[in-house]
């Protein structure tokens, strides 16, 4: 009878916490960096932690329209879009740092281009304003005496890019694209050579955040969110092997493939989050945003004050 007592307790009490799951959904893309999230759905986490969680592959230029839709209430992304997003009226808020690219993302131009100013004049391939792609391309022709005015545009997305430029495209002289995808383009080096990376410009770090209502409603699953990355990354460094099995699948590429892939950037534990929000993250995040201003990316800053919470990562 005892027995019988304890087995119903415990089936009602995982009945109770399974209904008090709380969903979430969660824009993002193939990125390796954010490779660690979809590890935390697929291997349980989230779903240990008490979320219940939708991961939703939407293009980095969409994905502040399915917050503001409500399709989605949290999103990865690098930290100067969140300074978009939140200049162009969708209130978001960045609550743990993802990683940081260490040559995961990068130009790559035909052989005859010799060095990124040689692209005056010439034809790019980068995502949207707004974007990623985008930002590197202005970051890197500015730090080398050019503006995006000095190039034409042609907005391609970061897979499409890579592919453009392997295939030998007329009228594409460079492009900006980022792992996986650059590794196709390392793995066929007649079709161009990559001129530049964060290696050479370290401007590229993803954050993870979520509109102001959801964390003022959900506070204990935004620090399950936080805590289920960071269980992720220690998952990644215990079994390493089947966690690049399982990220890997979702980009449909092998474990070992997927190994290559991350050796090009930083995933970041707790220690690296609180250091980088001691001071690293705003001072990134302003000059980040004088250069979206120059640029014309966005019209006014927004308030650089409300871009973080640093609450959850403790």
């Amino acid at each position: 009878m005892k027995k019988t007592l304890i087995a119903s307790a415990m089936l009602l009490s995982a009945i109770a916490g399974h209904a008090q799951e709380t969903k979430v959904g969660i824009g993002f893309s193939g990125w390796t960096g954010f490779a660690p999230l979809t590890l935390a759905k697929e291997a349980g986490i989230f779903k240990k932690n008490g979320l219940d969680v939708s991961l939703k592959k939407i293009p980095q230029k969409d994905r502040h329209l399915a917050i503001a839709s409500g399709d989605v209430q949290c999103a990865a992304t690098t930290v100067e879009t969140w300074v978009v997003w939140n200049a162009n009226g969708v209130a978001t808020t960045q609550i743990f740092q993802l990683d940081k690219s260490y040559g995961a993302d990068g130009m790559v131009v035909k052989p005859e281009i010799a060095k990124i100013s040689d692209l005056k004049g010439k034809t790019v391939a980068a995502s949207a304003p707004g974007t990623a792609p985008y930002f590197t391309l202005a970051w890197m022709l500015k730090k080398n005496g050019l503006s995006t005015k000095d190039v034409k545009v042609v907005n391609l997305e970061p897979q499409a890019a890579a592919n453009a430029m392997i295939a030998g495209t007329a009228g594409i002289d460079a492009a900006l694209t980022y792992e996986p995808y650059l590794g196709a383009v390392r793995a066929k080096p007649e079709a161009g050579k990559i001129i530049a990376t964060t290696l050479d410009y370290p401007m590229i770090m993803d954050t993870f955040g979520c509109t102001p209502k959801f964390l003022a409603d959900n506070p204990k699953a935004a620090k399950a969110l936080a805590d289920s990355y960071f269980e992720a990354v220690e998952m990644i460094a215990k079994d390493p092997r089947k966690s690049f099995e399982i990220m890997g699948a979702d980009v449909k590429q092998s474990a070992d493939q997927f190994e290559a892939s991350q050796k090009y950037l930083r995933w970041q534990d707790r220690a690296a989050n609180v250091k980088f929000f001691s001071g690293e993250h705003a001072q990134f995040s302003k000059e980040a945003a004088e250069l979206l201003m120059e640029v014309g990316i966005i019209k006014q800053l927004p308030d650089m004050s409300k871009l973080a919470d640093t609450r959850f990562i403790r």
